[in-house]
């Protein structure tokens, strides 16, 4: 196992957490002791990974599109029936649309932002209240965590509504630190560059996509997810204690490049 970050009995939740990024940090939480609760709109994934973890420690789906305040709301409730507090959030879910600036849809925009900036608005608000409240009993403050993406920072023609939602996400951040710095309530987000996820693993079959990938990319290849999970798993210990407001962009170097890497052709 990784190295441990003391986050036993701590309670966490994770949205988007069935699959990809967030099932990975789901996973790490337990493995360090953390309670989990997996919350996602796939239900067939979400028991299966409940169900899965529940053999190394405690995992609890709950349904919820992040999107819907009544949703969100339920999350809360069942997390505290069954854990009585949360120590950790990790906002995570999202979704992507592929289309040309002058042909998105206007449905397909606001789909985007609904679950990608309003829903990791309406988790964090709901959570951070009971955070506060917690502090305001005299116990100690949580941790909050979103995703964002590289894409905050560099443009896709074709994803229009996720680049926009990933900029939003990470001033939300800033403004979600600066608001909950006083209760001593962290807030930072994670930058995430490729990642090897099922969805990325189809696109990058195509050689073609995967070189010109791996010239933006100086560490030369594609992170994992438990690399994401580990500073998933940093951010939410008191070893980062001194960090709010801050993205942390893993990437393998591509943010700081200015030019294109040699790559020896895929096979």
């Amino acid at each position: 196992m990784a190295v441990s970050f003391a986050l036993e009995r701590k309670t966490a939740i994770v949205t988007g957490g069935a699959q990809g990024i967030g099932l990975s940090i789901a996973e790490r939480f337990v493995e360090e002791g953390m309670k989990v609760i997996i919350a996602d709109i796939d239900d067939s994934a979400g028991h299966d990974a409940a169900d899965r973890l529940s053999k190394i420690g405690e995992a609890l789906y709950v349904h919820c599109d992040v999107a819907d305040r009544l949703d969100v709301r339920n999350l809360l409730a069942k997390s505290l029936e069954a854990y009585g507090e949360i120590d950790v959030l990790v906002a995570n879910a999202g979704i992507v649309h592929t289309a040309d600036f002058l042909d998105v849809e206007e449905a397909d925009f606001d789909r985007v932002i609904g679950v990608n900036l309003k829903g990791v608005f309406l988790t964090c608000q709901a959570v951070a209240k009971h955070m506060v409240e917690r502090v305001e009993a005299g116990e100690k403050p949580g941790t909050i965590i979103t995703m964002s993406s590289v894409n905050a920072e560099l443009a896709i023609p074709n994803q229009v509504p996720y680049v926009a939602s990933k900029g939003g996400v990470k001033q939300l951040t800033k403004v979600m630190a600066l608001s909950l710095a006083k209760h001593g309530i962290r807030v930072n987000a994670i930058g995430p560059g490729t990642i090897m996820t099922e969805m990325v693993e189809k696109v990058l079959a195509d050689a073609d996509i995967r070189d010109r990938m791996m010239t933006r990319t100086p560490l030369g290849r594609i992170g994992e997810a438990s690399e994401i999970a580990s500073i998933a798993a940093f951010l939410a210990s008191d070893q980062a204690s001194y960090v709010t407001g801050q993205t942390l962009y893993v990437d393998g170097g591509r943010l700081g490049l200015n030019y294109t890497v040699p790559v020896e052709p895929s096979t």
